[in-house]
């Protein structure tokens, strides 16, 4: 599921993957923020598909691991410089996964957590999720955790108000259908967070 915020099922993941950051802002900011180019990149929770293409183009030696079963984060100890986890795993800075991820990564090691942050058209037809208040506030469980945030302006990015309109129905029924109306222009809005922060820092 880590290619995409969420499931919505056959055919509706697939144009969610092609309408959403057309812009590559997503990849853009990992670089930025790790970097990854020329750098060894576990990332957590997802398929070998979108995410990891994406860092490989940027030059991202690329590990995709699980977070769960018997041996998670099945990579060797030190093994890479950054870590990554989109959507589906770092859900509130969880500690037993942040030790996970300071045991893979090697002295001065990156990880970063991609969330959604609300504030936008598709929080408005998701409902109340704890990404949108209690993780993005001072006392939430990324930024009293060390974490540092950025947030990126993105877009779910339609061919026309028709395809966004059936898109929205199909994928959220009624709230997609409340969005799609108000709609002047053939795409929503869409903020992610990038929660990062440096692990097993090396003494000055």
């Amino acid at each position: 599921m880590a290619d995409l915020p969420f499931e919505l099922g056959t055919g509706l993941d697939e144009q969610l993957a092609r309408i959403l950051d057309v812009e590559g802002k997503i990849p853009r900011a990992i670089e930025a923020l790790g970097p990854v180019e020329g750098r060894d990149v576990v990332v957590v929770d997802a398929p070998a598909g979108l995410r990891a293409r994406q860092l490989e183009s940027l030059g991202a030696r690329v590990t995709v691991v699980d977070s769960g079963g018997s041996t998670p984060f099945a990579a060797p100890d030190a093994s890479a410089d950054v870590v990554v986890g989109l959507w589906s795993t770092f859900r509130g800075a969880v500690a037993d996964e942040i030790a996970q991820a300071s045991r893979v990564l090697r002295p001065g090691g990156r990880l970063l957590a991609v969330h959604d942050y609300g504030r936008d058209d598709v929080s408005e037809i998701r409902g109340p999720q704890p990404e949108y208040g209690p993780w993005t506030r001072r006392d939430g469980p990324f930024l009293r955790d060390g974490f540092k945030i950025r947030v990126l302006h993105c877009w779910w990015t339609f061919a026309s108000t028709d395809e966004a309109r059936t898109f929205l129905e199909s994928a959220f029924g009624d709230a997609g259908r409340a969005v799609a109306d108000r709609l002047t222009r053939p795409r929503l809005s869409y903020n992610v967070a990038v929660y990062h922060r440096t692990l097993n820092e090396e003494p000055a």
